[in-house]
């Protein structure tokens, strides 16, 4: 195993660790939301008013850790956590910037180099002109079955 390879799987296993922790505890309560200001403890209760935001967000940390730290549908999960990522790293930017805005940062890098790690997996999402019904692994190609069923 390549130094490469044990950076992407390190970073996939403390990812992991990190979203079943922070998963588990918003049902758990086992660790202190840290206070903040005025301006962030008036978005998170915004948020909690709705009444099902944080227990399916939960649920969905909770989700995408076990996955990651199952190597099993890494790049769904993955996908599932970059919206949560960016939350949190544009809530300690704008909202609540402190010491947590390391972490913050940390965890970002380490979602982006799982992207990095399983870009290959994540390119037919990038195709200019998709096509239904068509694969995307061979999207423009002809194979020899299509060319096949042409000359028949």
């Amino acid at each position: 195993m390549n130094a490469t390879t044990m950076i992407i799987h390190g970073t996939r296993i403390l990812t992991g660790v990190v979203f079943v922790l922070t998963g588990l505890n918003g049902f758990l309560n086992f660790m202190p939301m840290p206070e903040g200001p005025e301006r962030a403890a008036a978005f998170l209760g915004a948020l909690a008013q709705t009444g099902y935001f944080f227990p399916m967000l939960k649920v969905f940390e909770l989700l995408a850790g076990v996955l990651l730290l199952c190597n099993r549908l890494v790049p769904l999960a993955a996908t599932l956590l970059a919206p949560i990522v960016i939350s949190i790293f544009a809530y300690h930017v704008f909202l609540a910037p402190g010491s947590m805005l390391i972490l913050a940062g940390v965890l970002a890098v380490c979602e982006f180099i799982m992207a990095f790690g399983y870009r290959r997996y994540f390119a037919p999402l990038f195709v200019a002109k998709a096509r239904v019904g068509e694969s995307p692994v061979t999207a423009g190609r002809t194979t020899e079955r299509s060319q096949a069923g042409a000359k028949a």
